[in-house]
Order: structure tokens, then sequence, then C-alpha cells
């Protein structure tokens, strides 16, 4: 334990309330266990067995969150505004440099803005809590960015051109990969090591494979569709992952029905859609974009710290 670390994460918790104290977004507390889990095949949840609570026949199994972003958007469905949480979240994955299973999430969605208007919100918070950055952010497409390192267009490329285009960066990977997939594997091992140490980096406009809950702007006489969602990065750290929002409600369902017959596919744990979530944008989400940022690895960046247990008062090993 460092009092120093400790210090400077109650410094950077006060200076984002106070952020958004300003701008008037409200700080809004949700559930950490909730009745469904997150269905996206490459999360897995951690799972708690309530016990027989004997209340109106609930489910026995309850799911650690993984984001606050279904019950957030529920509260937007019910007409709270422009809010915020900084919440605990929980993911099973192997504790790494960048990665602990239990992390801190600062998440938010602002009514009315486009992914561009939140883009720059989230570049000023950004600029504030990491203020050793040049101010001077890039802002850069998808596209773009794979046409730059790679020569290959990731919205229109074939699964076999993309398979040779991973040959012939030299990355071996074992087993099958489909075109997401291999797209990751390309981002992260050909195009996130060239982002600039001293600045952030927003990539922006991602294949429509790739859309999660994002929207998709339709496809004109000179594009194809893209999901309108960003990613954002100090160097090669990922550190936000945010969207214009699908507000569909059918759309919403298609997609988690699509995850978990994905996962089924996978041999995953099989994990229920969030129905309450489903019938909550029956009812209509107003449009808005929201966006969720990992606080962990903003505070290494803020102290200059290599590993993200250099960061946290207990790291996996030591709770």
């Amino acid at each position: 334990m460092d009092l120093a670390i400790l210090t400077e994460r109650a410094q950077m918790l006060h200076d984002i309330r106070d952020f958004f104290y300003a701008r008037q977004v409200l700080e809004v507390e949700t559930p950490a266990l909730s009745q469904a889990g997150n269905t996206d095949p490459a999360i897995d949840s951690f799972s708690v067995d309530i016990g027989n609570t004997n209340t109106n026949s609930l489910p026995l199994l309850r799911y650690l969150h993984t984001s606050p972003e279904y019950f957030m958007k529920r509260l937007l469905v019910a007409g709270a505004g422009d809010i915020y949480q900084i919440a605990k979240v929980w993911r099973k994955e192997e504790q790494g440099v960048r990665h602990n299973p239990e992390f801190t999430m600062l998440e938010w969605y602002r009514i009315g803005f486009s992914y561009h208007q939140l883009m720059r919100e989230v570049e000023t918070l950004l600029l504030l809590l990491l203020p050793c950055l040049n101010e001077s952010s890039c802002f850069i497409t998808y596209q773009q960015a794979f046409l730059e390192k790679l020569n290959i267009d990731p919205h229109s490329a074939t699964h076999t051109e993309l398979r040779c285009c991973m040959q012939n960066q030299a990355i071996d990977i074992i087993g099958e990969l489909d075109r997401s997939a291999i797209l990751d594997v390309l981002m992260t091992h050909c195009i996130e090591p060239h982002f600039a140490q001293d600045r952030l980096t927003f990539v922006y406009d991602y294949p429509v494979i790739q859309q999660a809950l994002a929207s998709v702007a339709h496809a004109t006489k000179t594009a194809l569709p893209v999901a309108e969602r960003f990613e954002v990065y100090s160097g090669c750290l990922e550190l936000a992952n945010g969207y214009q929002e699908q507000v569909d409600a059918v759309v919403n369902r298609a997609v988690l029905q699509q995850d978990a017959a994905m996962r089924m596919r996978l041999g995953k744990t099989t994990i229920p859609v969030d129905e309450l979530f489903l019938q909550a944008m029956e009812q209509g989400m107003p449009a808005a974009s929201g966006v969720a940022l990992g606080l962990d690895r903003v505070l290494m960046q803020r102290l200059h710290k290599e590993r993200l247990e250099d960061v946290l008062s207990f790291p996996w090993t030591m709770a």
C-alpha cells in the first residue's frame, strides 16, 4: 500500500466529480448484481449463487456486472437525463500487466450528443486528468489507420485477404479466426504500437461487424456503412470505448441474441439475455452517446506506472 497513490486516486476522483458537476451531469449508482450477465462472447461474467430468497421466484444466480451500461440505459429511459457513474466492475480474465479481474470504470451518457461531441468531451476530461499529454490529440478513422499502416481496407477486405495480411505481418495465430477477430489482432499487433506516446489517439467509425450496441451510419454512394463508435488510447494503452448509442429496441434484441448464440457455438457459459433492459428499450430511449473509461489505466498514465497492480491498493493476488 502506497499512501501517495491512494492520495492521487482520491484527487483524480475529486477532479472527475468536479468536471461533471460543472456540466450538470448527475452522478448515479446502480446494482452490481443483476439477473442477466453480459452476453458478449469476448467477455465472461462472474456469477454469484444468492441462495433461496423466496422472492417472486427470481433466479438464484446473479451476475456481477461487467459494466453498468444496461442499468444506466434503463435510467435514461426513465428520464434521468445526463448521468455518470464511477463503479467497480468485474470481468473474468487472466491477470496481466494491464488487466485485473476487478477494476474501476467511469461510464457516462450525454443526451443529444453525437459521438463526435462526446469524443471532444472525453478529450477535455483526459487532458485535465493527464496534464503531461500533448494537447494536440490525433483523430483517425479505423479505415485510415488500416490503410496507412497495412494498406488494406478493413470494411471491404475479405476474410482471405485479412488472413493474408496477418501472414504477411508474420503473425502466427493457432486456430481459425473470423473477420472481426483478425481485425482485432491486426489492430493490436500492427497499428496500436505506432500510436504517439505523448498524446491521445481517437480511433472512430468501426466496421459494422464490430458494432456491438452502437448505431450504424448507413452506406452512401461513396462509403460503406460504419459503426458509430470510438476507442481512445494514450500511447498504445486503450483507455475508453464509446458509442453513438443504438436506440432501436429490435436491433438491440437481435444483437444480444446473436451474442448469446455465438457463446453457445463457442462452448461458453450460457448467459441469459437481459430482458429487463430490452423491455426498457421498448419504451424508447432518447438519442444519446455514451462512453466507458478505465480509471485504473488512467491512474497508471497519470503516475507513469507500467503495471496496473502498481496503482491498486490490493491487486488480485493480494485480495
